[in-house]
């Protein structure tokens, strides 16, 4: 089956993608916080576009493990957002929270070791410097969906 990770930022939200075996999660994309309708819109439709049977939500806790307002925020989203799938006919949808402590800075580091490029890059002047940042960011919020998703997936296979 596959899952959506999704790592719910204040201005976006990062979300991968598992393989229909559940072993791998890869970065999918980054959808724009236009309002929480409209997020819960664009990530149902991705279930059914995928044909996705989870959704993992990074939980923010804090680095004591308590759980703070950010993570209360999405813990309401996650309730929204299960009650919206229940009335889309996407009962079936098990939605899991899911430890993100430092998926955000795993996700930086591995950009800029994998590119040099991670989420604190000297500006470029001119006209194209803040669309650059963002596409930057963005990335970073992709790839920390995937982390998140891959710690729940890892999770869940045997040991061996």
């Amino acid at each position: 089956m596959r899952s959506l990770g999704l790592d719910i930022g204040d201005r976006r939200t990062g979300v991968a993608i598992s393989d229909p075996l559940g072993i791998l999660a890869t970065p999918l994309t980054v959808l724009a916080d236009k309002g929480e309708d409209v997020l819960i819109e664009d990530i149902l439709k991705l279930v059914e576009q995928y044909e996705a049977g989870r959704i993992v939500i990074g939980l923010p806790r804090r680095l004591t493990g308590e759980v703070g307002e950010q993570a209360g925020k999405v813990t309401a989203f996650a309730d929204k957002l299960s009650r919206r799938a229940r009335q889309s006919n996407l009962s079936q949808l098990d939605i899991q929270l899911w430890d993100e402590r430092f998926s955000t800075k795993a996700a930086e580091r591995l950009k800029a070791e994998a590119g040099g490029r991670g989420g604190k890059r000297p500006s470029r002047a001119g006209r194209g410097a803040q669309a650059s940042r963002f596409s930057i960011k963005a990335e970073v919020d992709a790839v920390a969906a995937a982390f998140i998703l891959q710690n729940f997936l890892d999770s869940r296979r045997p040991e061996q």
